[in-house]
């Protein structure tokens, strides 16, 4: 497996901030610079899964009542299933 090599960011914090994030780092023993990139990580993961649900419910909405809409047979096998009744066959 390679890997890649680090790039750095220059991200000029208010100072508040800076102190609230060093204060942070320094009560967790870790370096302010991973805790950052932590945060920056879990930001853009969050966006991408906004966007994958976004782009869901768009498709879903503009699917729904069309032939690319869930089978009817499915559909009602998972009715059944989840309101616990068994299919007849």
């Amino acid at each position: 497996m390679t890997t890649r090599a680090h790039r750095n960011l220059h991200v000029p914090l208010p100072g508040a901030l800076h102190d609230r994030l060093r204060a942070v780092a320094t009560r967790s023993k870790r370096p302010t610079t991973s805790l950052a990139r932590e945060a920056i990580e879990a930001w853009v993961e969050e966006r991408e899964r906004q966007a994958v649900h976004e782009a869901i419910t768009t498709y879903a909405t503009e699917m729904a009542g069309t032939a690319a809409n869930l089978d009817e047979d499915l559909e009602q096998a998972a009715i059944e299933h989840l309101g616990g009744r068994r299919r007849k066959r």
